[in-house]
């Protein structure tokens, strides 16, 4: 069982900002009902591109509520710019950290609003550069990549943890693998 920090279980167990928002001008999605946690990030975006307020619909576990619900909390009053350098690490902070094996909710909350940025300022993403490695929770190549080099990650359990890439039916673990072991070699 992993330890939770009082402010994941805060968060959880009296999240912030639950819910849809109306007045929404900014939507972002991440994540997959199929396969485990998502989440629908609303934003409500006012002058000078500033966040005015912030809510979610999270499907899955505790650490992807309370990672939603610190998210909308981090980022009202920010400037979309402000908030756009979020990182999954800051959201883990805020939170007073995430057990490793629960990482991958704080990446969720950070690709959401990346998304939802883009759908404000009417930036269509069409498709994510790189190969898809992960069927199971459409991570490529290239997020992999940078992943293991942002984070130092070592191993597929480390890469699983941070984007849930292998976490599915398994049959990108080799190709995961593989690309962990062709950054660390070549650094």
């Amino acid at each position: 069982m992993w330890e939770y920090t009082d402010k994941v279980k805060e968060h959880f167990l009296n999240p912030k900002n639950a819910g849809e928002l109306e007045g929404a001008n900014a939507i972002g999605e991440h994540g997959s009902l199929n396969c485990g946690d998502a989440l629908k990030l609303f934003l409500k975006v006012g002058e000078n591109e500033t966040i005015e307020d912030a809510s979610f619909m999270t499907f899955g576990c505790a650490s992807a509520v309370a990672s939603s619900s610190a998210l909308t909390e981090m980022i009202k009053g920010m400037t979309l710019d402000e908030a756009e350098k979020l990182t999954n690490d800051d959201i883990s902070d805020f939170l007073d950290g995430l057990p490793k094996e629960k990482m991958h909710c704080s990446v969720m909350g950070q690709q959401a609003l990346k998304k939802a940025i883009a759908d404000y300022r009417g930036i269509q993403i069409l498709e994510k550069p790189g190969e898809t490695v992960c069927e199971c929770f459409d991570v490529t190549d290239l997020e992999i990549i940078d992943a293991v080099k942002t984070n130092g990650l070592k191993t597929t359990d480390d890469v699983t943890h941070y984007l849930k890439a292998g976490g599915g039916c398994g049959q990108c673990i080799d190709r995961i693998e593989d690309l962990i072991e062709t950054i660390l070699t070549k650094g």
